[in-house]
């Protein structure tokens, strides 16, 4: 299984990153973040890009990944309504629309 993870530095997507490299059933994760994870493994490719939601810039070819988890996210506190929904509803839906529409087989969590 072939997966990318979106948001692998925060809390969630550590753990998710951590299982994935752990797990015999996954062979290779493409990590895709804003900030390097300064973690190294043979089953990681990383890709660093200021817009995450460019799937082109990262190389990314939806028909190659079985799953994408998609950790990105923020705390709501201090930020106004329309900076939260940018960040946590509409970033979401612009990954997820174009794997899905590319490969309606994918998992996405």
């Amino acid at each position: 299984m072939n997966v990318i993870l979106f948001g692998a530095t925060g809390m969630l997507g550590r753990g998710v990153l951590r299982e994935c490299l752990r797990d015999d059933s996954v062979d290779g994760v493409l990590a895709v973040g804003r900030r390097p994870l300064g973690v190294t493994h043979p089953k990681l490719r990383e890709r660093v890009q200021d817009d995450p939601s460019d799937l082109s810039a990262a190389g990314v070819d939806p028909a190659a990944y079985d799953a994408c988890f998609f950790c990105l996210g923020v705390s709501s506190v201090g930020m106004k309504e329309e900076e939260y929904r940018r960040v946590t509803h509409d970033l979401t839906l612009a990954v997820a629309r174009p794997l899905a529409a590319a490969n309606p087989g994918m998992t996405f969590v």
